[in-house]
């Protein structure tokens, strides 16, 4: 017996409600509010095609959840780098949150299957465009924030994004040299000297070994490709090293 219109609707739609409750248990949040979960995944093509359904797409969550993870990511940034000045915190910012990072998150929780599209978009690979995908996940953080609260956007994010930071995922942007002698400077503390302790591998591939020391005591070496790469990673373990002293003493 074939199946008639509002059968194959009502198939369709248990599937998306079964697909949304196997995401919120994959993700750990049960919303109080699906209509703002399915929302957050809604293009506004498929609003187009399913007019008489009282759809709504994503596009006034995504301008929220861009405000949310600008807040967001500004504030774990500006507790985890005390010595970075404003310009490179807006520039690391600028990286966490630009498109290519968020279709990584969103890639990671497999948000493109959760997509609502319309026929063509679909046909044209719209589940895996790029700017789809930004959107859907800043729509995402926008839906959460109204549901959950910031506090449970910030849990989600804190599972997301900020280990990808801690891990180093962002560290090619960072000035550690800068940081570590502005926190020298600024406690009066001494002399900052690098030296190169040793290079290795053939010439195509070299790797050099830094070091870097605070008044004659050695603070952290690092590796590198070049030079300053090797002195960069120093810095960033040496910073570790003054920091924890810092916390410690206080």
């Amino acid at each position: 017996m074939n199946m008639n219109g509002k059968d194959r609707e009502k198939r369709i739609s248990r599937t998306i409600d079964k697909q949304f409750k196997d995401f919120q248990k994959k993700i750990g949040i049960e919303f109080q509010n699906e209509k703002l979960l399915k929302q957050a995944f809604t293009h506004s093509s498929y609003v187009n095609e399913h007019r008489r359904k009282p759809n709504e797409d994503n596009e006034r969550l995504e301008f929220l959840g861009d405000a949310v993870l600008e807040l967001t990511v500004s504030q774990f940034l500006f507790i985890k780098y005390p010595m970075m000045s404003e310009g490179e915190l807006t520039k690391l910012r600028a990286a966490i949150v630009c498109e290519p990072s968020l279709v990584s998150f969103a890639n990671e929780l497999s948000f493109g299957d959760l997509v609502l599209l319309g026929k063509g978009e679909e046909m044209t690979g719209g589940r895996e465009r790029p700017a789809l995908l930004a959107d859907v996940f800043e729509a995402f953080i926008g839906s959460l924030y109204l549901d959950q609260g910031l506090d449970t956007a910030v849990s989600f994010l804190k599972k997301v994004v900020f280990p990808k930071i801690d891990a180093g995922a962002f560290s090619h942007l960072m000035d550690y040299k800068s940081q570590l002698q502005e926190l020298v400077q600024r406690d009066g503390a001494g002399l900052i000297e690098y030296k190169i302790l040793q290079e290795k591998g053939p010439a195509h591939n070299r790797e050099f070994v830094s070091r870097v020391s605070m008044n004659g005591k050695e603070l952290g070496t690092g590796t590198g490709r070049s030079k300053k790469e090797a002195e960069q990673h120093a810095a960033h373990m040496a910073l570790k090293v003054l920091t924890n002293k810092i916390q410690n003493e206080r």
